[in-house]
């Protein structure tokens, strides 16, 4: 089997309004407000008429995007093997920049190839069900009450910076529909970021755990004192997720040591050395990763690996994911040891997908992955719906 072809069009899918039922549009974060949210779906054909998706953001504009998976990643893997994924992998290489990011897609799709020529779910490929370790319920096991089928997905929920008292609301709406974890972004203005926090577990009562991500919004003096004003309260956050900017790793590590809240960088993550920097520092509670900047589900689970043998807990980060990469999340989650938080998820916040079966969030789940490759079809009818000309 031989790769013919790489293809790229993006498509820009609206957020459900906030005032609906676990809608969270529009999304405020430390960097802008999102009503919609441009995705590029990325296809890969083959000699044997088998094709396989991937998904990613848009950086820099559509066509820039688009033109760089077409033009450059795809000519350097047409005529060769799908199967061949990690050594696709290294050989996607220019000087000076950094491509994982634009390879990404492209890998996944290459696994979804392999998964629907073996008639195998991309999670087998991995290597089969791992069970996680710590902090997600299992909601399903096989029939014959072997643990060979993978449990449903806890996921969290994603909140952009509202009012304390919109959060409030908000708080509870995730509450009673199963999730047990809340990550609400942050930044703008730390003491409000405080008073959210306190707002929406007095809401409700102690039962969510909350993830705090500023993006790089605080300085180290800002996030000391809200970690300590948070502790003063009794509330002890999942964790903060970059609470400073990257590349700060000594700086991250003081602020471990002087807070009781758990530190879990994320954009720092996406520089795979920086991981192994990150534990030789002291500067991580948890790891916060994401497969794109990764270069895909082989990336994540190479830096899985690395943080699994330093001890150090995991999850996957969520950067508005259509049913593509979704899907790619939860087959990674599932085949890949060592997750041991649930993943985050904005998937509940659209208003549509481009998938033909929309996965259904149930009691704060993902439905286990299943079905060859990512087990997902694309509809081409929505993706021209929402296409970007």
């Amino acid at each position: 089997m031989e790769i013919t072809g790489v293809s790229a069009v993006t498509v820009d899918v609206p957020l459900a309004d906030l005032d609906e039922h676990l809608g969270i549009g529009p999304y405020v974060t430390n960097h802008g407000k999102l009503h919609s949210m441009e995705r590029v779906l990325v296809r890969v054909d083959t000699d044997e008429g088998i094709s396989g998706w991937g998904e990613m953001r848009v950086f820099l504009s559509p066509t820039a995007t688009e033109s760089i998976i077409e033009d450059g990643v795809g000519p350097m893997i047409q005529g060769q093997s799908p199967f061949e994924i990690e050594r696709l992998r290294r050989q996607v290489f220019v000087e000076y920049t950094n491509v994982d990011m634009f390879f990404a897609a492209v890998e996944t799709a290459c696994w979804d190839i392999v998964g629907r020529s073996l008639d195998k779910p991309v999670y087998e490929l991995l290597g089969g069900w791992t069970a996680p370790t710590q902090g997600t319920q299992q909601h399903r096991q096989s029939v014959d009450g072997n643990s060979t089928a993978p449990a449903d997905v806890p996921v969290a929920f994603c909140l952009g910076i509202l009012s304390p008292e919109e959060s409030r609301i908000k708080a509870r709406e995730a509450l009673e529909a199963g999730f047990t974890v809340l990550k609400t972004k942050a930044g703008r203005d730390w003491r409000q970021d405080v008073e959210r926090i306190k707002a929406m577990h007095d809401e409700v009562d102690g039962q969510l755990e909350f993830r705090l991500d500023p993006n790089q919004g605080w300085t180290l003096d800002q996030a000391v004192r809200v970690g300590a004003m948070l502790e003063d309260e009794g509330i002890y956050l999942q964790y903060m997720e970059q609470p400073i900017r990257v590349d700060s790793h000594t700086s991250l590590a003081r602020l471990r040591q002087r807070l009781r809240q758990p530190i879990a960088p994320n954009e720092d993550t996406y520089i795979s050395h920086n991981l192994q920097s990150l534990v030789e520092a002291g500067a991580m509670d948890v790891g916060v990763i994401d497969l794109t900047p990764a270069g895909g589900i082989s990336g994540i689970r190479q830096q899985a690996a690395i943080l699994e043998d330093a001890g150090v807990p995991f999850t996957h980060h969520c950067a508005f994911d259509l049913g593509i990469r979704t899907a790619a999340i939860l087959h990674g989650f599932t085949g890949i040891p060592g997750f041991s938080l649930p993943p985050d998820s904005t998937y509940y916040g659209w208003e549509a997908d481009i998938i033909e079966t929309p996965f259904e969030i149930s009691d704060g789940c993902l439905p286990a992955p299943e079905g060859p490759g990512l087990g997902i079809t694309v509809d081409m009818a929505a993706v021209e719906e929402y296409r970007i000309t």
